[in-house]
């Protein structure tokens, strides 16, 4: 095979994609991803050891969030980027072992070799095929590695957006970089591993606790909002992916300029911010979960700014029109840089790019309803007690997650068509385009779908779990009338998955298919001790749910 991937849903077969992935990833560039990882656990390795001499070096913390990013899925395409990270990461894993050795540390004969490896670029093509996940032979120990891994990836995609606004929480980037360099650790048993994982949610919870942190103090608690989903005769530029800060910086730089700015699929919850409604050329959302922008980017019409992760290999038809910033890429993209002072982005080309182009062709009408997150629910939780206390609201149901192409997700859509009318949804991330178009009325003013936001808001699920916990006098989160149905997709779907387990919730149905890199072992280990289980057929489940 000439590539090894399996950490995303959409894994070929569903066990692994081994010639291109089904996501477009090429082999190449797969193998500069392995390679990646690879450095960083030997700057990790390093830097966890630094640690114990008060050595904290922020250029490295930054450098393993971002180079962990990039990984992600649908995140970055470019070979080149990558090759260019690995030659920086090499030299930062000098610098931080010279800062060891200099605070009286000690480099052992028994240091894992991702920690001395150097090669040339000629070699890293080489030496990547080495490296991947399939080299850990034992499955379970690879499941439970992987497992890991992913979930720091998820992490750090929280941990980054949280400092791109001035927020950061070092004993985040300490676990990463530990986590990372005990995964290199051929003693550590099954059940260490375990162990390792259920910490890995611990600071899950903690990551999305600083994100929601940054970006309610940064533009208020989202308000319940009625987002346009229609379109206006102006030039536009559609802003998609999820870091709020880019998406502030373009909208002051537009306005005034005669260009709209709509948001599509995870940027959908900016519009339920305080802050930003403030902007009139905000002008809503267009389209919806990011596997269908090959036809909705084109039909925009204008450009396309892709801030982190959900970027499909682009078509011709629209490809000159789409920018890159932050941790995403692809080949032959134009790339917007971080400036190094850390000053505003200059978006100026995209800017002028859009005044050249027609105004977005209108694909649908209407509103959508959004901004209940934990703030906007707990305003709400006297009318929300008593409808359940009334029998009004008869059980909640958290299907919050990620989208995908696979045609197995139409459950969800007929899930939420077929529940019972007095049954509520409550999601966040782009799950919920599976089903917050469709009609489905309210209970005594209460919409029967509330979306509370992005995937990493899934925070605020646990969050309103926790607040009506305590509202009801109940001494186990499980005693709720809440059932997990949730739908996965990549990595920031496993941190969230990992979050739940630590926060002790129970009985997680997780869907369309169980993860590719859970061993069989590994499976029954997380259905022994959680419930951990998949979905059925609408009909079924309902049933057993509602029992």
């Amino acid at each position: 095979m000439s590539m090894f991937c399996y950490q995303c849903q959409e894994a070929s077969k569903g066990t692994g994609c081994t010639l291109r992935g089904v996501c477009g990833k090429t082999d190449d560039v797969a193998n500069m991803q392995d390679l990646l990882i690879y450095v960083l656990k030997g700057i990790s390795i390093y830097s966890t050891r630094a640690r114990r001499f008060k050595v904290e070096n922020e250029e490295i913390n930054r450098f393993v969030v971002n180079g962990l990013f990039m990984t992600i899925t649908n995140s970055n395409f470019n070979k080149s980027r990558f090759v260019e990270t690995i030659v920086k990461g090499l030299e930062l894993r000098d610098d931080i072992k010279n800062e060891l050795l200099n605070a009286g540390g000690v480099i052992d004969d028994k240091i894992h070799e991702c920690a001395t490896w150097t090669g040339t670029i000629e070699e890293f093509e080489s030496k990547s095929k080495e490296v991947g996940v399939l080299k850990t032979e034992n499955e379970d120990i690879r499941s439970l590695r992987e497992l890991v891994t992913y979930g720091i990836k998820g992490m750090a995609a929280y941990a980054d957006h949280a400092f791109n606004l001035g927020y950061v929480n070092h004993d985040l980037y300490a676990f990463m970089q530990k986590g990372l360099a005990s995964i290199t650790d051929d003693s550590l048993t099954v059940d260490q591993l375990v162990a390792l994982v259920l910490e890995c949610g611990k600071y899950g919870v903690d990551a999305m606790a600083l994100l929601d942190k940054a970006n309610t103090t940064t533009y208020g608690n989202p308000e319940i909002t009625k987002v346009n989903i229609g379109t206006r005769n102006n030039p536009g530029i559609l802003i998609s992916g999820h870091d709020l800060k880019d998406m502030e910086e373009l909208l002051k730089q537009t306005a005034g300029t005669g260009v709209d700015v709509y948001t599509h699929s995870e940027m959908l919850p900016a519009n339920y911010y305080p802050a930003f409604k403030k902007y009139d050329h905000l002008v809503g959302n267009y389209g919806n979960a990011w596997w269908k922008q090959n036809s909705e980017f084109e039909s925009f019409n204008g450009p396309i700014l892709m801030t982190t992760n959900c970027i499909t290999p682009p078509r011709d038809a629209y490809k000159d029109r789409v920018y890159t910033t932050g941790a995403a890429g692809f080949t032959g993209l134009k790339h917007i840089e971080n400036k190094l002072d850390g000053s505003a982005k200059d978006f100026s080309d995209i800017i002028e790019h859009a005044k050249k182009c027609s105004a977005p062709t209108e694909i649908e009408r209407g509103e959508i309803v959004g901004g209940f997150a934990h703030n906007q629910v707990i305003a709400l939780a006297d009318k929300v007690v008593e409808a359940v206390k009334i029998g009004a609201i008869k059980r909640f149901f958290v299907m919050a997650g990620c989208d995908g192409r696979m045609k197995g997700r139409e459950y969800y859509t007929d899930f939420a068509k077929q529940l019972p009318t007095n049954t509520v949804i409550l999601t966040a991330g782009c799950a919920k385009y599976r089903y917050n178009k469709l009609k489905l009325g309210d209970i005594g003013g209460i919409p029967r779908v509330l979306d509370a936001g992005q995937c990493n808001d899934s925070y605020s699920l646990v969050v309103i779990a926790m607040k009506l916990q305590e509202v009801f006098g109940l001494s186990d989160i499980n005693e709720l009338p809440i059932t997990y149905n949730i739908a996965w997709y990549e990595q920031k779907a496993v941190i969230v998955l990992l979050a739940l387990l630590h926060l002790g919730v129970k009985d997680i149905h997780l869907g369309p298919t169980l993860p590719a890199f859970l061993s069989p072992n590994v499976v029954n280990v997380l259905v022994k001790n959680f419930g951990i289980a998949g979905i059925g057929s609408v009909e079924d489940d309902i049933k057993k749910f509602m029992s």
